[in-house]
């Protein structure tokens, strides 16, 4: 009936809006991902060619921290392992300055 096919329509509209929604919240002028942004993480030392760290404690959107270095050349962004050894001095070395 026509009404079914309403409410059947009306109920994947209302599914794809919320998963739309789920991935990123608008927050003034940003998208704020609501997940991860580090997927890949670099274990390889490269602590000369970064020129900016950001770190991301644990929060509700995501389970481990998150560190993300700004290389020189480049200005690429690359994950860095929490957990690797070097990244570890690196964040020591730029705590004591």
């Amino acid at each position: 009936t026509l009404q079914a096919d309403m409410s059947l329509s009306t109920v994947v509209v209302a599914i794809l809006v919320f998963l739309t929604i789920h991935e990123g919240s608008v927050v003034g002028n940003q998208v704020v991902n609501l997940r991860c942004r580090c997927i890949t993480k670099e274990r390889k030392p490269i602590g000369r060619r970064i020129v900016a760290l950001e770190v991301h404690p644990v929060s509700s959107h995501c389970a481990e921290i998150q560190i993300i270095a700004t290389l020189k050349m480049e200005k690429r962004k690359v994950c860095l392992d929490p957990k690797a050894p070097w990244v570890q001095k690196v964040l020591k070395n730029r705590r004591a300055r």
